[in-house]
């Protein structure tokens, strides 16, 4: 009987802090975790790039503004200013 006993202590406290034990649960856990933080950011950017298409395929005057920026283009009289950045 009590050696019985003594195998399942054994077994159990083998079980729990081995490789597959209590503190790689938690760490999968943790890992689990920190996965679904990410996931839930990309779904947010998704989302944000999503509009921002729609925006773009909406609206022309959003258009205008997309193309102007990344072409660095400026309409008849307007006036494009530089703003140094303050060193550091």
């Amino acid at each position: 009987m009590f050696a019985g006993v003594a195998v399942l202590g054994v077994y159990m406290l083998v079980t729990l802090r081995g490789q597959h034990g209590v503190e790689a649960l938690q760490k999968k856990h943790e890992e689990i975790r920190a996965v679904q933080e990410q996931n839930a950011e990309l779904k947010r950017e998704i989302e944000e790039r999503k509009d921002r298409n729609r925006r773009l395929r909406e609206n022309p005057e959003e258009q205008e503004l997309e193309v102007r920026k990344r072409l660095n283009l400026l309409k008849k009289g307007e006036k494009h200013f530089v703003v140094p950045e303050k060193p550091q």
